[in-house]
């Protein structure tokens, strides 16, 4: 599994402009100063993982806002493959970004792009609100993110 350089907790985030399933512009820098931001990479919007997955985040949703954070996911696929995937699980509110084009531009800068496939590592990024990533998790396609452990991070950062 080939992939690219490895970021840190404490490095600053790579900035990055995508647009969401709504056609949307999403920029990082947005939230700088503002609100903590969980970044979750995900490989394959179809796979039974991803929809766990994010059908977690939005049972837990009332925790993101009470700790005044912002959630996306990040995936290679495309615009209109987000949004019927969105549509299929029943309508997600936590925005799905693509990385489509330049392909897996943020996802290389992140250093989750399996470069071997063509598709991001299972990854969850917390973006702490003075740009800086304060927690890092990696998986394997079939595992599953523990959502816990990222509110109890974020749960610690004011």
């Amino acid at each position: 599994m080939r992939m690219t350089h490895q970021l840190k907790v404490g490095d600053a985030a790579p900035d990055f402009t995508l647009k969401d399933d709504k056609k949307n512009d999403v920029s990082l820098s947005g939230f700088k100063g503002k609100q903590n931001v969980l970044l979750a990479f995900f490989p394959l919007d179809w796979h039974p993982r991803s929809r766990i997955q994010f059908l977690d985040y939005e049972v837990r949703e009332a925790h993101l806002e009470r700790f005044r954070a912002e959630a996306f996911g990040i995936t290679t696929e495309t615009l209109y493959t987000l949004e019927a995937w969105s549509t299929y699980v029943g309508g997600l509110t936590i925005p799905l970004l693509s990385d489509h084009w330049p392909y897996g531009a943020v996802a290389r800068q992140y250093g989750v792009l399996r470069e071997d496939v063509g598709m991001p590592q299972r990854a969850m990024f917390i973006v702490d609100k003075r740009g800086e990533i304060a927690y890092i998790d990696v998986h394997k396609l079939d595992e599953k993110p523990d959502a816990a452990m990222v509110f109890d991070v974020l749960q610690g950062l004011d």
